[in-house]
């Protein structure tokens, strides 16, 4: 099994994808002028503007779901995972591709409110509804729904809950059966009550422990202020193969970087794109900003922090696939448990603990997430059924307890594995209509120089398919009657 999902990986995640992501970002980077630098007081003010309503959600609510799904297994195990297989440099590349991605979450998110739809009274949007809608091909469609009900169904979850039960075990010496079985039922309790409960929960927990983790982290990093330039030093260099020890892992470096970052933050797989069809706005460039900004939160700040820890303890080995391995002081350790060793190295008798809560809030928070994806996709499926719904919720929570007991290898390559096979869709899709995306944005810059709130009018703008704004624009703005003024003789 583990062999034949390598060999698939190998094709699925070559160089091409890897400059894929960072390729289109600079195209987006280009002929947006630098939208993630430019609007960056737009995205905080966006951030926390609007409301929820009956159909949709705030644009708060649909970055805390979106940062409920990055911020945990990208951000701890995902960081330490790319530094383990490609050396120190890979956190440089994960900030390239977060930089650059940004802009190309501003295409996708932007697409993605352009052709939402309303089904059943909620929101609903994401890739497979912009490839139908705004390319007009329903059998590709259906094709990006089938693999990403697949990946939030079946491959994913495994991912968080093998980190789970990893960080628990290893902080109090609980069995990974005991941990998948709790964190079932808890999940159950939580994917039964409908994107409204899934929309409160992440809005409470995610800023929480989003903040903790950082204030953990700042407090390590203050305690060893001293060494943040040499560590910095040391990624700079082994990113460009001028260091003597990780000299040689350029590429490595560059592939495990991208690869693990948009594993992250999402930017280009197309995973974020559901939880942003959700929301109420008036014009899609604002989710657009929002979500962009939602990546530097995620990889600027919090998966930077978890390097420089990883980094300023030492708490790493460096074995690069295939390859003999450079370091390997801690021997035989999951990467996954990276982290945890750094807190604990400087904080004893805590560390290892706190991680294991916080990874526990981080990972179920993303598989909260995954069952509204996967829900989302169904909708997009027309398989609205109670019996389907709750299939999927069986399937997920089995997904739950084979991840944890499995080991943490085979569970990675399989969800490397879907990552991979939603970008090449997602990606593909986006390119195609990237000049709709950047239309939508220079009439969100031409309304707000007006001094005007956007809102959008896709008739104006040529756009065809935007059925939801075309309704939701004459509703809002009815046509003007003319009396008649005819004069009988």
């Amino acid at each position: 099994m583990n062999e034949m999902v390598n060999w698939l990986n190998g094709y699925v995640w070559s160089p091409v994808l890897v400059y894929m992501f960072l390729g289109l970002g600079l195209l987006y980077t280009i002929l947006t002028r630098f939208v993630q630098v430019r609007f960056l007081k737009d995205m905080i003010k966006l951030t926390f503007e609007g409301q929820g309503s009956k159909a949709g959600v705030s644009s708060f609510q649909a970055l805390t779901m979106s940062l409920g799904s990055r911020v945990g297994t990208g951000n701890i195990a995902g960081v330490a995972t790319a530094i383990a297989l490609g050396g120190p440099g890979a956190v440089f590349w994960m900030w390239v591709a977060a930089f650059l991605g940004s802009a190309t979450s501003f295409i996708e998110i932007t697409l993605t409110q352009v052709y939402k739809s309303k089904i059943n009274g909620e929101y609903r949007g994401g890739t497979p509804y912009f490839i139908e809608k705004g390319l007009n091909l329903k059998w590709f469609a259906v094709v990006s729904a089938i693999i990403t009900l697949l990946v939030m169904g079946c491959l994913w979850p495994g991912v968080q809950a093998n980190t789970i039960a990893l960080s628990v075990n290893n902080a109090f010496g609980i069995s990974p059966i005991i941990t998948g079985s709790v964190v079932v039922i808890l999940l159950g309790a939580i994917i039964f009550g409908g994107i409204k409960r899934i929309a409160k929960t992440a809005q409470i927990i995610v800023p929480f422990m989003a903040i903790g983790y950082l204030a953990v982290c700042l407090i390590l990093l203050l305690m060893n202020i001293s060494q943040i330039p040499a560590v910095l030093s040391l990624i700079f260099s082994s990113a460009f193969s001028l260091n003597s020890t990780f000299g040689g892992l350029i590429g490595s470096a560059i592939a495990w970087g991208v690869q693990r970052g948009v594993y992250s933050n999402g930017a280009g797989i197309g995973s974020e794109t559901f939880e942003s069809g959700a929301t109420e706005v008036s014009h899609p460039a604002k989710q657009g900003l929002v979500q962009a900004f939602s990546v530097y939160i995620d990889t600027l700040l919090i998966c930077s922090a978890t390097a420089f820890m990883i980094l300023i303890t030492g708490m790493y080995d460096v074995k690069p696939d295939g390859m003999d391995p450079v370091t390997n002081n801690l021997g035989n350790v999951e990467p996954s448990l990276y982290t945890q060793l750094a807190v604990e190295s400087v904080l004893p008798n805590f560390g290892a603990a706190f991680l294991a809560f916080a990874l526990c809030f981080f990972c179920f928070t993303t598989l909260v997430s995954y069952y509204y994806k996967a829900e989302t996709n169904l909708a997009f499926l027309k398989l609205n059924h109670s019996w389907v719904f709750h299939a999927l919720r069986v399937l997920l929570m089995a997904t739950v307890f084979y991840g944890s007991v499995k080991t943490a290898g085979t569970i990675w390559a399989m969800g490397d594995l879907g990552m991979g096979a939603m970008a090449w869709v997602n990606l593909t899709a986006i390119f195609f209509l990237t000049k709709t995306a950047v239309k939508v944005l220079k009439d969100y810059e031409t309304q707000k120089k007006a001094g005007l709130d956007p809102v959008f009018n896709p008739t104006k703008l040529g756009i065809k398919g935007a059925d939801f704004w075309e309704n939701e624009y004459e509703e809002t703005n009815p046509p003007i009657q003319q009396k008649n003024n005819t004069i009988s003789l």
